[in-house]
């Protein structure tokens, strides 16, 4: 790990090299993105095998995950995003302190969601209006997911503080290697032993038969190598972050204070983004089993277009961080700027192939030919949001990067409870879950410009978590 460019100096990199920059350290996050959008293709592709209730029954908590799991990136992003800006500096002592703390915090925070999350877990699917065919599937799921929340904290804050130090290759690689083990385990656990035929020949297959429960056990099992392998690559192999090399345990406001100005906003952006969602789930359950089906698959299908984003965010996030480390404003807002202009590029036209492909990528996702028709349209409507929902999410990257999380999350305040809930209350008696779909469009198109007005503002340049 290192800086990612000569950013120290006066002198200011070229348009190119800056681009080739962002691609570079894109691709292994965007190919990370895009394996575990694929794992999920394959787990949907699993457990709708099984029958629209048992998809129904993931689909229904699935918003709930998200805003844990939106938690436990936010509390990685508090320590992560110090991690750049140290090296970016050259202070790969401070980076290595930093790391330190992180995982002292990530081990109690883990372990106190976690409690949380178990504690509800019986009462969840009841309290999202699940149809009663769904909810023991639900609550089984959930409580699997929950146990497994200690892990998953710390393979993110492992994962994002080698991505913010400048090793994006290791975490994306690992994630892509969870991916395939998720899949494995997947097999293992849902389905029953079998016979299958390869080349005419018989094989016989072992497997548990657990079904929606044994998709949430091959996650787990997933998550748990993942997680041992990213801890070994940060605090053992790398070259700033290593336990083995000088550093300190000692706890200090400073870093903790720091950690939480940045944790907190991004926490309420996750609460008020996934709160949303919830919602959403609300308004649509009323809709029959299809219809929570239907959106559950479809939001899974539109993720294969949107994670490159996420992979250019992660990468503006680290170069952004680290040029306003170095005390060069002028190179992160140049940054910041190429990665938004790639970001939807990419996504542009990968919405244009969700168009043309949506019916073909719902025939892999589910055997119900009413969820079929219904995912079809409503994942053609998403794809005019995709350029703005680009701009948004990249731009949300590079204002992490300089420690900018406060406004972002108020933007999205404004954006998902005053125009898209507003909305999908409107359209949904009237148009169904298609209603939900047009106001979830509308609303993406609106967080993009105001996410682009933040950004070229510039007053997020002013951000420097080093100087308090």
């Amino acid at each position: 790990m290192k800086q990612i460019i000569n950013i120290g100096g006066s002198g200011t990199p070229r348009v190119k090299e800056m681009t080739l920059t962002v691609i570079r350290l894109s691709i292994p996050a965007i190919m990370a993105q895009i394996s575990s959008i694929i794992m999920q293709y394959i787990d949907a592709a699993m457990v709708g095998s099984l029958g629209e209730s048992a998809t129904a029954s993931i689909g229904l908590i699935s918003t709930t995950m998200w805003l844990i799991g939106g938690l436990c990136v936010s509390l990685a992003t508090g320590f992560s995003v110090q991690i750049a800006q140290f090296v970016g500096a050259g202070d790969n002592e401070g980076a290595r302190n930093v790391f330190r703390q992180g995982l002292i915090v990530a081990l109690m925070f883990g372990a106190l969601i976690s409690a949380a999350a178990l504690s509800i877990s019986r009462s969840l699917p009841v309290w999202l209006g699940g149809a009663e065919g769904v909810i023991q599937n639900s609550t089984r799921y959930f409580f699997i997911y929950a146990c497994a929340l200690p892990i998953m904290q710390i393979r993110m804050l492992c994962s994002s503080s080698l991505q913010c130090g400048g090793d994006l290759k290791t975490p994306g690689l690992l994630n892509i290697l969870m991916c395939a083990l998720d899949v494995v385990f997947n097999f293992i656990f849902i389905f029953p032993a079998r016979e299958v035929f390869v080349f005419g020949a018989p094989v016989r297959l072992f497997g548990f038969g657990l079904g929606v429960a044994g998709a949430a056990l091959g996650t787990a099992c997933a998550e748990l190598c993942a997680a041992a392998l990213m801890f070994y690559s940060a605090a053992i192999r790398s070259e700033i972050l290593s336990l083995r090399l000088e550093g300190s345990w000692k706890i200090r406001l400073k870093c903790i204070k720091a950690a939480l100005r940045i944790s907190i906003p991004a926490a309420f952006e996750h609460t008020v983004m996934c709160g949303a969602q919830v919602v959403t789930t609300l308004i649509v359950a009323p809709l029959g089993t299809a219809a929570v089906a239907a959106n559950s698959l479809a939001i899974t299908a539109e993720s294969l277009c949107y994670m490159p984003g996420y992979g250019i965010g992660t990468a503006a996030t680290t170069l952004v961080g680290q040029s306003i480390g170095a005390g060069r404003k002028d190179i992160a807002k140049r940054f910041a700027v190429t990665a938004v202009v790639l970001g939807v590029a990419i996504m542009s036209a990968a919405a244009v192939l969700m168009y043309a492909a949506a019916p073909f990528m719902f025939s892999m996702l589910t055997p119900s030919e009413q969820v079929r028709a219904l995912g079809t349209d409503i994942l053609r409507i998403e794809a005019f949001a995709e350029p703005m929902y680009a701009a948004s999410i990249v731009c949300s990257g590079a204002l992490r990067g300089a420690g900018d999380t406060l406004v972002p999350s108020l933007l999205n305040l404004l954006t998902m409870w005053g125009v898209r809930i507003t909305l999908a209350f409107a359209l949904v008696p009237r148009l169904g879950l298609r209603g939900a779909w047009i106001a979830m469009c509308v609303e993406l198109c609106v967080r993009g410009v105001l996410f682009l007005i933040r950004l070229m503002r510039e007053k997020w340049l002013e951000n420097n978590i080093m100087q308090g």
